[in-house]
């Protein structure tokens, strides 16, 4: 192996975010992540989870802290003067799925996949389009290639933005709130694709208010509240037995899960 186990794969260490001078998202937040896991992150709204995954992602800047992704230093920034510093070669091999699809409307299915691959990495279009139809094949959606986003279903436009994000074989999948815009009787089949991503080992962070889907596709829950991690751990101890008292309190109003 090229890389113990133990190696984190992402290191978050003191992060902090804000927005204007008054609201504090993230308040030194830290987080290390091995190769492999599934982290499920779990809070109530404003606790700074999408942020988080946007941060991530290069989306947003911060005011301080670091992350290192696979080793090496990817974001960072000093609180004298709060320029974010971003490794755009390390952010492109992240992806992320938002919860609103963020599909290309005047462009098929295929084109929406066949784009990135082409425009940032040059490929050729018969490789980029042969790689696309094989990731729709393997979500179920073949026949849909020449498709619209219009014509398609939330779940099959949710499938769709994941196999666009796949396209560029990403070594970290970020998944926001995936599942919450969508028809309950769809929820599944979007599920279904990413337990399909955790049987290959991808690694994963996911922010989801499905407490089902959370307990079946996690290998570590963390629960954020107030910009900081208040709990970490295997999913059984965070939702089934939680030892603090701002983690039971939220499952037991928001969720509801007794033991």
């Amino acid at each position: 192996m090229t890389m113990s186990f133990s190696a984190p794969l992402v290191k978050i260490q003191s992060l902090h975010k804000s927005y204007g001078p008054h609201i504090q998202v993230l308040k030194g937040l830290d987080i290390e992540m091995k190769p492999g896991e599934r982290v499920v992150v779990i809070g109530p709204s404003g606790g700074g989870k999408s942020t988080l995954l946007r941060v991530m992602m290069g989306l947003e800047k911060i005011d301080s802290g670091s992350i290192r992704f696979g080793g090496k230093p990817y974001i960072s920034s000093e609180s004298a003067d709060k320029k974010t510093e971003i490794d755009t070669e390390v952010r492109r091999s992240i992806g992320m799925v938002f919860q609103h699809y963020t599909l290309f409307p005047h462009l098929s299915v295929i084109q929406n996949l066949i784009l990135a691959p082409c425009k940032v990495r040059g490929e050729a279009k018969a490789s980029a389009t042969k790689r696309a139809q094989a990731l729709l094949e393997r979500f179920g959606l073949g026949a849909k290639a020449n498709a619209y986003p219009a014509q398609l279903s939330g779940g099959q436009k949710q499938r769709v933005a994941i196999a666009r994000a796949l396209m560029l074989d990403p070594k970290l999948m970020l998944f926001d709130e995936v599942t919450s815009a969508l028809d309950p009787e769809l929820v599944a089949e979007v599920e279904q694709v990413i337990l399909q991503l955790a049987a290959q080992d991808m690694p994963m962070m996911i922010v989801t208010h499905d407490m089902w889907f959370a307990k079946n596709i996690a290998s570590r829950v963390i629960f954020c509240a107030g910009g900081v991690v208040v709990e970490d751990g295997p999913p059984e101890q965070v939702l089934g037995a939680p030892k603090e008292e701002r983690t039971k309190d939220f499952i037991d109003r928001v969720f509801h899960i007794r033991h």
